[in-house]
């Protein structure tokens, strides 16, 4: 075993060797910032100043990398973010007919499962129900709001919509569907776009026109989804109607694990967004009436309600420019990777940070604990320790304003985007935009992280610079105290879905699901619009944080079901 060790050991040392020696350098002497336009002043990046108060590029940044995911999507609902799409040639697409074998002749919707476009197709039990399948026979125009865009709720969800339509929101057309399609639509035919993508359930697209851009595959004649929901009509009592029988509320649920398997990222796959022209109500420059707005509110209660006229206008001509715009205009920067690069360098890290400092430890083995983190802090700043970033010993201040770590900082805040940023006005304003959201946000994790680890330097707990002697147990704890704190407003600062799961992990039994729109909605038919909620139903009381902060839980994948 011994012998085995030793020439493993052996092996991996030659291997290493040859792999640097087969590498050239393409410099000895890299300057420390190759891009020009790169602040050359450390004193510019200071480690104790975190974002101002009213920063949105996070935000820009979270909202533009969960588009068309349905996890991030349900847990906050209020959209702000439209973006112009296209959906590609053979793409199939489904219906569920209500009038007979035939393709609607006015405005109407399609889903991309059939498991969504069944809940439509709707008929009598004697004769059953017509659905069809569509395959998209030339590129389809689209526009996408994000959020749980197709919600019928007076909360926001419709905002981003009724602003393109009308100009403004419309409380109390929440329900009137078939205005606003035709509405949108109206715009949309000046603009060339033939489709409108919304999430209920699962992502829908409202079509303008089912002749131009779409043949029929199949219309089957099928058995009817036996809900005894009628289209427009929600049941007044949900313990009694048929919609909670056995078998629909199979089916609901067999909707929403379809819903799952686009739940986070790449997300919705089959339709193709350009964020080189995305339009952002988070863009300050843009919409710089909701930025007062938002003071003192928690992302959950933000909304679009509130934006002027003239920012709306705005919002209507830079969308205009954006679909008039060909695409050899834009820079081809893959703008969804960039942004997943970010988040795949750095989620799972700063999550493991987190476990750790939240293990609770004796004094004992309190020191190798911060050893252990220090290990994790250093690498993920590796590609950007700079050799001559060490902590001077003969200067206290520099050691008590961590400034010797200031190139640590720069180099990770500015490896995203800076290559990006020197291609300069090749950039549409929403890349900007994009460019600015990945710089505030890895701006601000690298502070973080680079501050965590100069104090660990400075207290002596990074094994590759050992102090003489090992630092008191006191000063360890108010160490881990300061990191437990800075990754803590770190991560609720950045607040990535990606971050949200069930823990723990649900069984092969379960799914991991948040409280979804429509369910515990069924209003009174002509009752006034609020929510309904009867204590003996299946779903979650939409008066209480489950609904205004959805949590993730556990469901069963097997009956008797619950949600």
């Amino acid at each position: 075993m011994l012998f085995t060790r030793k020439a493993a050991a052996v092996w991996l040392s030659l291997a290493f060797e040859r792999v640097l020696t087969a590498q050239t350098p393409l410099s000895s002497h890299t300057p420390s910032s190759f891009y020009p336009g790169i602040e050359s002043d450390l004193g510019q990046w200071n480690l104790d100043e975190g974002p101002a108060v009213n920063a949105t590029g996070h935000l820009v940044f979270e909202t533009a990398n969960s588009l068309l995911q349905h996890w991030a999507n349900t847990r906050h609902r209020i959209g702000h973010t439209i973006v112009p799409g296209t959906i590609p040639v053979g793409t199939l697409l489904y219906h569920g007919a209500i009038t007979g074998p035939h393709l609607p002749t006015a405005l109407d919707w399609v889903s991309v499962e059939p498991d969504h476009s069944m809940l439509f197709c709707q008929g009598p039990i004697e004769t059953g129900c017509w659905h069809v399948t569509l395959a998209v026979t030339r590129p389809m125009k689209v526009l996408y709001f994000d959020g749980n865009s197709a919600a019928k709720i007076l909360e926001g969800t419709l905002d981003t919509q009724d602003l393109l339509a009308w100009s403004e929101m419309k409380p109390e057309w929440v329900r009137n569907e078939e205005r606003r399609i035709k509405d949108l639509c109206k715009w949309g035919q000046k603009h060339g776009v033939n489709g409108f993508v919304r999430m209920e359930m699962n992502f829908e697209i409202m079509i303008c026109n089912f002749t131009s851009h779409m043949e029929v595959i199949s219309f089957l004649n099928l058995e009817s989804i036996r809900t005894g929901v009628e289209r427009g009509y929600l049941p007044e009592d949900p313990n009694t109607s048929l919609i909670y029988s056995r078998t629909s509320v199979s089916h609901i649920f067999e909707l929403m694990h379809s819903a799952s398997w686009r739940e986070n990222y790449p997300g919705e796959t089959r339709i193709m967004l350009d964020f080189s022209e995305l339009v952002s109500f988070y863009d300050t420059a843009l919409v710089p009436s909701l930025v007062p707005r938002r003071v003192g509110l928690d992302r959950w209660d933000h909304r679009v309600a509130g934006i002027s006229p003239e920012d709306v206008e705005r919002v209507q001509d830079r969308l205009a420019q954006a679909l008039a715009r060909p695409p050899s205009i834009t820079s081809g920067i893959d703008w969804k990777t960039v942004l997943r690069v970010v988040v795949d360098r750095y989620a799972s890290r700063l999550e493991f940070i987190q476990h750790l400092l939240n293990l609770s430890l004796d004094d004992g083995s309190i020191f190798d604990h911060a050893q252990q983190i220090q290990r994790q802090l250093r690498t993920v700043l590796l590609p950007y320790t700079v050799f001559a970033a060490l902590p001077p010993n003969t200067s206290v201040t520099a050691n008590a304003t961590n400034s010797w770590a200031a190139p640590v900082f720069r180099e990770c805040a500015t490896s995203h985007a800076a290559s990006i940023a020197y291609r300069g006005t090749s950039l549409t304003p929403s890349e900007r935009l994009l460019l600015q959201a990945v710089r505030e946000t890895t701006h601000e994790i690298c502070r973080v992280v680079t501050k965590m680890w100069a104090s660990g330097m400075n207290s002596g707990v990074d094994a590759f610079y050992p102090p003489e002697q090992r630092p008191e147990v006191d000063h360890i704890h108010t160490l881990t105290g300061e990191w437990k704190e800075d990754v803590t407003q770190l991560i609720s600062w950045l607040d990535w879905s990606v971050w949200v799961k069930c823990r723990p992990a649900c069984g092969f039994e379960e799914m991991c699901y948040l409280p979804t729109w429509p369910f515990g909605f069924f209003p009174t038919p002509g009752a006034p619009l609020q929510p309904q909620w009867d204590s003996g139903s299946l779903w979650p009381d939409p008066n209480t944080g489950e609904w205004k902060r959805p949590q993730p839980k556990c469901i069963r994948r097997r009956e008797p079901y619950s949600f």
